[in-house]
Parts: structure tokens; sequence; C-alpha cells
């Protein structure tokens, strides 16, 4: 099995390390926590943001804008990664 030229069936394979640049990795980890927090909330009734920072906070909406944001940011990183491995 041949592995150096980087191919999966015959399908260029970007290496998962170098295809995230560190603001790539910033939103992922928004995203995931965001998710998280969604999964609290329909599962247990728990807005995990809004125990910590305070619900209608000024640092719990900061909070919820740049998870959301990240979310806009993961679709333009989607499309992104997309063209580069399609």
């Amino acid at each position: 099995m041949e592995t150096s030229n980087n191919t999966a069936a015959g399908y260029r394979v970007a290496p998962a390390t170098s295809a995230l640049n560190p603001l790539d990795w910033i939103a992922l980890t928004l995203m995931i926590l965001g998710g998280l927090n969604w999964g609290l909330v329909g599962t247990m009734n728990l807005d995990l943001v809004a125990t910590l920072f305070g619900e209608g906070t000024g640092a719990s909406r900061a909070v919820y804008i740049l998870i959301g944001l990240a979310a806009v940011y993961g679709i333009v990183m989607a499309m992104r990664l997309g063209r580069r491995n399609g």
C-alpha cells in the first residue's frame, strides 16, 4: 500500500493538519462548543453560556455572536476545503 503520494482510491487527499489554518481551528472549536451547548439545551434544558456568563448579559451575547460568526465562517471554510479537495 503506497501512502507517500497522498492519494486514497485515486482521489487527491489534503493532509488533515495542513488543511486548516489557526483561524479555521478557532472557528471549528467555537462551532463545536456551540453545538454542545445546543445539545445541552435540547437534552437537559441547560444553557451553559447563560449559566456561565448570565442570561442576556453583554458577555453571553458576545459569546453567541462569536459562535454565530464562526458558523458563517465555517460555511466559507467548507466551500474552500471542498474546492481544494474536489
